[in-house]
């Protein structure tokens, strides 16, 4: 008799309509850049960014770097990023010529420390850049007022926040850009993709640029720039996406509460005051042998799990060189205690308890 069904920590959600948007498009014959793009455009900022600006990029790597250039960002400046985090983060800063400057994370929300932040700001500081790390919002009003008081600019690195909000703004309208990731794995996707919103019409501009080989209109090239366009056929798929995540956040948000009310023996998720968490992870501590735990929930339970980020970004050989000797206790103790367990719409009540269960019975023998 075979065990129970292995239950994925994320799985995304591509349907027939997805798959007919795509086909429409193929039909159509015209798949690179055009007007589902634009169509795209119009509709997540109108569902997701109370109407600011957006643009549409084809990954959400090429969003931030477009972002930081668009906002002026280049050598000789530094950028305050978390290294709790993916290492795109740093990696779009490193891409424009600036330097990284990691920070220490707060231990509840895995967000920019302000006090963190503010003791690293030098004459070379230009932008602080949060990030919205598993679906929450990182303290933008803090890390807002620190930036207005000390002259620098707020970026938004909102890969992992779509629908995410602080006391009924939704993230992605706090900085000078914001940049939304598109990846299967995400909340949404559209196959490869990324948005970047802004309030800028300045920075708009030249991020439209900058995605288009420098140009607005064909041969006319004002700017150096890239081929970071996205395609009619990826923006097709995230158009369809566009209507079904207010459901899948719904969904999300349901499944984390049935977990927050269940587990026992870790450390659940807690959320700030007015905001609205859309769990992209479900993040769990385990104060002790995480690695141990993660091995049992999988060979003993049959449930899935993923440990994002096993190693700091100021400890990895690709950014080490722009964090020597620096000593970053709650981001390395995240590192060792983090747990993301399953929280996507596809779970039934069945597998729900099936989580619970194992987590409980995991951690109750002290994994």
């Amino acid at each position: 008799m075979s065990g129970p069904e292995f239950i994925p920590a994320a799985k995304p959600i591509i349907g027939d309509e997805e798959r007919a948007a795509v086909d429409s498009v193929l039909r159509s014959g015209m798949v690179a850049q055009g007007p589902e793009v634009a169509a795209f455009e119009r509709e997540f900022s109108d569902a997701l960014l109370d109407g600011r600006a957006a643009v549409a990029v084809n990954s959400g790597t090429s969003g931030l770097h477009l972002g930081l250039l668009a906002a002026g960002v280049g050598a000789g400046d530094e950028v305050i990023v978390p290294s709790f985090t993916f290492a795109a983060t740093a990696n779009s800063v490193a891409l424009t010529g600036a330097t990284p400057v990691f920070a220490d994370i707060e231990p509840d929300h895995f967000g920019l420390d302000v006090a963190s932040v503010e003791s690293l700001i030098t004459e070379r500081t230009v932008g602080i850049m949060p990030v919205h790390l598993y679906g929450h919002p990182a303290n933008v009003a803090a890390l807002g007022d620190l930036a207005e008081r000390r002259g620098l600019k707020l970026f938004e690195d909102a890969a992992q926040a779509h629908g995410a909000a602080v006391d009924g703004k939704p993230v992605g309208t706090f900085g000078a850009f914001a940049m939304f990731s598109l990846y299967p794995t995400k909340n949404m996707t559209s196959g490869e993709g990324g948005m970047v919103s802004t309030g800028d019409p300045e920075i708009e501009r030249r991020l439209r640029l900058l995605r288009n080989q420098g140009m607005q209109r064909q041969y006319e090239n004002e700017i150096v720039g890239f081929n970071a366009r996205m395609t009619d056929i990826h923006a097709a798929i995230g158009r369809v996406q566009l209507t079904k995540i207010g459901a899948w956040t719904r969904s999300r948000r349901e499944n984390a509460a049935f977990l927050d009310a269940n587990l026992t023996g870790v450390v659940v998720p807690p959320v700030a005051a007015g905001a609205v968490h859309v769990y992209h992870q479900y993040t769990i501590r385990v104060l002790e042998d995480r690695d141990g735990f993660v091995q049992a929930l999988k060979d003993e339970h049959q449930v899935g799990s993923g440990v994002y980020y096993p190693i700091p970004n100021h400890r990895l050989p690709s950014l080490a060189a722009y964090a020597p000797g620096i000593d970053l206790p709650e981001t390395e103790r995240a590192a060792r205690e983090v747990v993301s367990l399953p929280v996507h719409p596809s779970l039934s009540e069945a597998d729900l308890e099936r989580i619970v269960n194992a987590v409980n019975a995991v951690a109750g023998a002290g994994a």
